[in-house]
């Protein structure tokens, strides 16, 4: 979701994108409640699952037959208190052994995963995958090492994970008071160029690129046979879409709908809970429809501020009750689309 980078002063932390992640970073949730280890999909939607993992007891959520999910309660900065696990991570158990999706902040979070995956299944994981190069979809890729996975991503992240991993790394450090530890870095060597599909373990699996629509490289997983999809941070569930200053607004749109077409039964976010398509449609709706609100103010000479009560005054009744950060993010995310030039 993020990426950080340090000026010659210990510190100081340069955030390379502020707003809406910054604005989310203040509203942690600091009281965790226990829960089983398994939890079921139909129990996750009804309910938030919340644990508390003070030494990474992470609890499974089962999704379908063979495919599971690591859900963090967290949703905002790393700080002492979430030690870093901030993002979500997947895994499908296959014929032949386990694919991870994302593997979060550090890897002492891997490590964790891998004793998470082990009381559903004791085959090893083969494959890893980084949905992007924001740093707590991929510092845990280290932990995985030993396994001999195999190592996926994209040219374009791996080009950022290269730019910003140890300095990343740092950044995690300070921010939980050391609890992320200093992670090896384990970069990805498969590296995607366009759309495919391949078989992992007897699983048909389809990479489906964004074209940058929340970052450059950006990559989502899709089982057309089970209608799931895997969406990191381009796919979001019960708040606003994770607009960067290095994405695409218009082609997070056109990804959205794209997605919207395949019809997914379940989508799994890289942040929050589990979720349908109906959330899919409502983001590239409000996404178009602020874009036009804010093209025609732009083209108006209308300031941002007057933009931005339009905006409110045109979406907040339809929309306010579909995000739970609607009022602190909806300005956020109209400057992040007036800035947008694509």
């Amino acid at each position: 979701m993020l990426c950080y980078k340090y000026s010659s002063s210990p510190t100081l932390v340069t955030l390379l994108f502020k707003g809406y992640l910054l604005t989310l970073w203040t509203r942690l949730l600091k009281n965790f409640t226990k829960t089983p280890l398994t939890v079921s999909f139909i129990a996750l939607m009804a309910t938030p699952v919340w644990a508390e993992n003070t030494r990474f007891d992470f609890p499974v959520t089962s999704i379908s037959n063979n495919v599971y999910s690591i859900i963090s309660p967290s949703y905002g900065r790393p700080t002492p208190e979430n030690k870093g696990w901030n993002a979500n991570s997947h895994f499908i158990v296959t014929d032949d052994g386990v694919l991870v999706f994302d593997t979060g902040s550090s890897e002492l979070i891997g490590r964790a995963i891998i004793t998470a995956i082990k009381t559903v299944t004791d085959k090893p994981v083969r494959w890893v995958v980084n949905s992007h190069s924001h740093a707590d979809h991929w510092l845990g890729n280290a932990a995985f090492i030993d396994s001999g996975a195999e190592f996926i991503s994209t040219k374009s992240s791996l080009t950022i994970m290269k730019k910003h991993g140890k300095e990343d790394v740092d950044a995690f450090y300070r921010m939980t008071e050391g609890a992320t530890g200093t992670s090896r870095i384990k970069y990805p060597s498969v590296l995607l160029e366009q759309r495919i599909k391949r078989d992992f373990g007897g699983i048909d699996v389809e990479f489906i690129f964004s074209n940058d629509a929340h970052s450059p490289g950006d990559i989502l997983m899709w089982l057309p046979k089970q209608k799931i999809i895997f969406g990191g941070d381009v796919l979001s569930s019960d708040r606003m879409p994770i607009l960067t200053y290095h994405g695409n607004v218009p082609q997070l749109i056109e990804t959205l709908h794209d997605v919207e077409k395949l019809n997914p039964t379940i989508v799994l976010p890289g942040h929050g809970k589990p979720t349908t398509v109906k959330s899919i449609s409502r983001d590239a709706d409000i996404l178009a429809l602020v874009s036009a609100l804010v093209k025609k103010g732009r083209d108006n000479g209308t300031s941002t501020d007057e933009i931005l009560t339009q905006v409110i005054a045109n979406l907040a009744t339809k929309y306010r009750p579909l995000y739970e950060d609607f009022d602190s993010n909806i300005e956020y995310l109209v400057t992040m689309v007036y800035k947008d030039k694509n």
